[in-house]
């Protein structure tokens, strides 16, 4: 019994350590993502191998053993308030499970290894770094050799191209390298002048030195590139205050994996006028703590706020050294890695480190406390069986719902494959395996319903195709059964897939905007398409406010149907969210021309001028001014010069129809419609 439980021990040491070594290098190119999707799932992987064992060892020695850690009352409450906030709040729950960077899956995994972790022996907390810091070397030499880019000479399979990118990391994004390399010379630093591991000082010295370099280079890249996009913390602000004025919403928040939704509510006319303004949402808060309160309301932020102001507390003990990184090496990291979470968005990269410096806090804590409890189940056999059933049924569940979403995972990215090698049948039936393993991803249903549209398309522009053998004048008029079959039921597989993402979550503007975009891809060739694209249009805006896209494509829409009066106001909505962006004045330009209102259109095309550099955009700027000679012919003859340019890239055009015009229209059913159940 002794050397068998012995033996359990040793497994769960050697998992915690494995999945520790493996964190920061892991990743597969087998997912549509490589670096966040597998480190989830390998962090999720060694979680249900640590409560398996555990489950094994209660089924052997009838017992419960449980050792109090400093940290578990708070880090308990935070995963209840995260579950909650999925619970109540989240409207596509199985995608805010699996989200890799604030996801339930994500957290939890993470705070059962915090668990197996704190109760680890002093003796560990060594041989623990020591792992992290032969894992930390290596990903520092990869970053430093990535940047020097070893493969970008060399002709790579397309599976390995990612390999030929400067910026590539196993981490995966420079942001979360920068991040990672700089706590790591923190937490080596501190190593390495408290000589609280002696026998490795070489070997910290080298650690130490590895990721000083690579944290200089990959800051250099960065900066290099254009710097890292965040949005603005005043937005983020507005965002967790925004979520007080409902009870629901304060107390639990708008939901995880909902804060893109709120970010649209919220953004004001400021954001418009910034750099940023095209990126229409975001899907994280600018600091960590107000994506928290944001998503998981006061219950959430209140709880998370109490684990990381404990976790200070704690790491900053007399016993332990106090506050100086002369003589205590976890408290300088500690801080570190709160301060990133109060000025940088969540990532599971910065949640690893949070939970893994939580860990070695409650080991070097530990041993003042008792051995822990011990509870035998010998003569309560009811209770007994009741745990373990409970215990095999949530690992064996877990395994199995991990398992298909992964391989829903894997199929999509096979679908991407097919999608990059033109081949429409890998790309349709991988993507349909996909969404029958995992309905509840909207990336990957947005993705199909653009794939239907792309052959529905492509189909219909055969209708002004040169019939083979016949005179170039000659046109194909008519499609024949089989291809108005295909088409028809493209767009309707298009359409059945795109209402499916916006009844997932019916908050996302983006959502409601894809809606749309699928069916003005079919106005020319679906009957009702046109009323059904305004109407989600409608939906997109009432979700996203002060968007000034949507106002334009949906204005784009009236004018392409000859409505120019819809056309008109939508234009003029959209000059006023945003009054420099040069397309909106053209759109309005030309409707106003339409409905011959032309001082008006040359006022708004002299506007044009002044919103485009004629050195950076050229062409934009000589079809402005050709347009505007074609306005002034209308005018009269004291009507003024346009003014010269000065600002911005631009894109100037006019709505065209998008598809070829097949006749006699395809008519789809009633359910096609938005506003149908």
């Amino acid at each position: 019994m002794d050397s068998f439980q012995s033996y359990l021990k040793t497994f769960k040491y050697t998992v915690l350590l494995i999945v520790i070594f493996l964190f920061p290098l892991f990743f597969l190119p087998v997912t549509q993502e490589f670096f966040g999707t597998n480190k989830m799932y390998l962090l999720a992987l060694g979680s249900l191998l640590l409560l398996a064992a555990s489950t094994v060892e209660l089924v052997v020695t009838k017992k419960l053993i449980w050792k109090k850690g400093a940290f578990d009352n708070s880090v308990l409450l935070f995963i209840v308030a995260v579950a909650l906030s999925i619970l109540i709040s989240s409207p596509n729950k199985i995608q805010a499970l699996l989200n890799p960077q604030f996801g339930f899956v994500s957290l939890f995994s993470l705070a059962v290894l915090y668990v197996y972790l704190s109760r680890s022996e002093d003796s560990a907390k060594k041989v623990v770094s020591m792992v992290f810091g032969i894992s930390t070397l290596l990903f520092s030499l990869v970053s430093i050799a990535f940047f020097f880019q070893p493969f970008a000479k060399i002709k790579l399979p397309a599976l390995y191209q990612f390999l030929t990118n400067a910026s590539f990391n196993t981490m995966g994004t420079r942001f979360d390298a920068v991040i990672f390399l700089g706590f790591t010379s923190v937490f080596f630093l501190s190593q390495f002048l408290s000589r609280s591991v002696k026998k490795y000082m070489p070997l910290c010295a080298t650690i130490l030195v590895s990721s000083i370099v690579a944290l200089g280079l990959s800051i250099y890249g960065n900066v290099k590139e254009g710097g890292f996009v965040f949005p603005p913390f005043t937005q983020s602000w507005y965002a967790a205050v925004e979520v007080l004025k409902n009870p629901l919403t304060a107390l639990f928040g708008v939901g995880v994996d909902n804060y893109a939704s709120m970010f649209t509510r919220i953004k004001d006319l400021a954001y418009n006028q910034s750099k940023l303004w095209q990126i229409s949402s975001f899907n994280f808060a600018r600091s960590t703590f107000l994506h928290v309160f944001t998503e998981a309301g006061l219950f959430g932020v209140v709880s998370f706020i109490l684990l990381s102001l404990l976790g200070v507390k704690t790491a900053g003990k007399k016993e332990l050294g106090g506050f100086s990184m002369r003589h205590n090496p976890l408290i300088l990291s500690t801080l570190y890695v709160i301060l990133v979470l109060l000025f940088f968005p969540p990532s599971l990269n910065t949640l690893f480190l949070l939970f893994f410096m939580l860990s070695l806090v409650s080991i070097a804590t530990s041993q003042e406390k008792s051995e822990g409890y011990s509870f035998s189940l010998e003569k309560l056999i009811p209770t007994y069986i009741s745990i373990i059933v409970v215990l095999v049924l949530f690992v064996g569940g877990s395994v199995y719902f991990l398992g298909r979403s992964y391989a829903a995972e894997y199929y999509f990215k096979r679908a991407l494959d097919g999608y990059v090698n033109n081949n429409v049948n890998e790309l349709y039936d991988n993507i349909q395996k996909s969404i029958l393993i995992n309905p509840y991803n909207e990336q990957v249903r947005t993705n199909f319903s653009q794939a239907n549209i792309l052959i529905a398309n492509n189909i219909a522009s055969k209708v002004n195709q040169p019939v083979a053998g016949e005179a170039q004048t000659e046109k194909k008029t008519e499609l024949t059964e089989q291809e108005r079959q295909i088409i028809t039921q493209a767009i309707q597989a298009a359409i059945a897939e795109a209402k499916a993402v916006a009844t997932l979550n019916p908050q996302k503007a983006a959502n409601w905007e894809n809606l749309a975009s699928v069916y003005r891809n079919v106005i020319t060739v679906a009957e009702g398409a046109d009323s059904w694209t305004v109407s989600a249009y409608e939906r997109a805006i009432v979700a996203d406010p002060q968007n000034p896209a949507y106002r334009l494509q949906l204005g784009g829409v009236y004018y392409m149907l000859g409505n120019f009066d819809g056309a008109l106001k939508l234009f003029e909505q959209s000059v006023g969210t945003k009054p420099d962006w040069a397309n909106s004045h053209y759109n309005l330009a030309w409707t106003a021309y339409r409905k011959q209102s032309y001082e008006r259109a040359a006022s708004e095309m002299q506007t044009v001028l002044t919103l485009i550099d004629p050195k950076a955009n050229k062409k934009d700027y000589e079809q402005a001014q050709k347009d505007l000679e074609e306005f002034k012919k209308k005018l009269p003859k004291e009507t003024e010069t346009p003014a010269t340019g000065e600002a911005g890239e631009q894109e100037l055009s006019l709505p065209t129809p998008p598809a070829e015009e097949i006749s006699p229209k395809i008519e789809l059913p009633k359910g096609a419609s938005p506003e149908a159940n």
